[in-house]
C-alpha cells in the first residue's frame, strides 16, 4: 500500500514538472515580449535552471535565463541575451538582479548612429578593437580622403565614439596630429561622438560596456532587480 501511495506521489510530482517546464518560460515569453513591445510571434528562448516545483512552492525562480535574435526596440537593435537571478513569482517585488547583453552587427551599428548629424555612419566598419570610419575633406581645393580609427566606450549610459588615429593619403596618424596639422578644419570629424541609448530600453538597464570582439559590438548592461514590479523601471529610460 505504501509503496503504491510513493509511486503515485511520484508521478504526480514528474508531471508537475513537466507541467511547469511548459508553463513557466511561455509566461516569461509573454511577458518579455509585451514589456519589449516585440511583434507576437518573434523567437524569444527562455530556460529556468533547477527544478521547477520546489522554486514555485517558494516563490522565487533562481536562475532565468533570456535568448533573442534581431531584438529592435527605438534605433537600436541585435542580439540579446539576458540572466536575473531571485525572480519572484508574483510581480509584488524584486529580482535580485540581473545583466544583459547585446550583440550589434556592422549594419545595426550603422542604423544607430545614423542618428548623429554629419556622422558617416554608412562608412562604419568594425575593426577590432575599434570602429572605423571614412570621409573625404577639403585642403586648399584638393579633395582628400580620411579614415578615422575610433574607439567605442560607455560614458553616463551613452554609447561614446572617441577618435584616436587617422589615415591621410595612406598615413596613419594620431589623433592629435591630425589636430595640430590640420587645426579647426578637422575638429567636427575628431570630436567625441555619442550616442544616448536609454530612451530605446527600460530604465532599468544601465549600459556598462562596449567592446569590439570580431565582426560584432558587444554590450553589456546591468539589470536593477525592480524591472520585475516597478513601472517606471519598465518604461524607458530618458536621453
Amino acid at each position: 500500500m505504501l509503496l503504491g501511495v510513493l509511486v503515485i506521489v511520484a508521478v504526480l510530482a514528474v508531471v508537475a514538472e513537466l507541467v511547469a517546464r511548459q508553463v513557466v518560460p511561455a509566461t516569461v515569453r509573454s511577458t518579455v515580449v509585451e514589456q519589449l513591445q516585440l511583434p507576437a510571434e518573434h523567437p524569444v528562448d527562455v530556460q529556468v535552471d533547477g527544478i521547477l516545483v520546489p522554486q514555485l512552492i517558494a516563490g522565487t525562480l533562481a536562475d532565468v535565463r533570456i535568448a533573442s535574435a534581431d531584438v529592435t526596440v527605438g534605433d537600436f537593435s541585435g542580439d540579446v541575451t539576458a540572466q536575473l537571478q531571485g525572480v519572484p513569482i508574483r510581480a509584488d517585488g524584486a529580482a535580485a538582479g540581473g545583466t544583459a547583453e547585446v550583440r550589434m552587427s556592422n549594419e545595426q551599428l550603422r542604423s544607430l548612429l545614423s542618428t548623429i548629424d554629419g556622422f558617416p555612419a554608412e562608412t562604419i566598419e568594425l575593426a577590432a578593437p575599434n570602429v572605423t570610419a571614412s570621409t573625404e575633406i577639403e585642403v586648399l581645393g584638393a579633395t582628400i580622403p580620411l579614415g578615422l580609427s575610433l574607439a567605442p566606450s560607455a560614458a553616463d549610459g551613452d554609447l561614446v565614439l572617441s577618435p584616436v588615429e587617422g589615415t591621410v593619403a595612406e598615413a596613419t596618424v594620431t589623433a592629435d596630429q591630425l589636430r595640430g596639422q590640420f587645426g579647426g578644419l578637422l575638429e567636427p570629424l575628431l570630436q567625441d561622438r555619442s550616442v544616448c541609448i536609454a530612451s530605446s530600453l527600460p530604465a532599468a538597464l544601465t549600459l556598462q560596456s562596449i567592446e569590439v570582439l570580431d565582426d560584432e559590438l558587444v554590450t553589456g548592461f546591468d539589470i536593477d532587480g525592480g524591472i520585475i514590479h516597478d513601472p517606471a523601471l519598465q518604461a524607458n529610460g530618458t536621453c
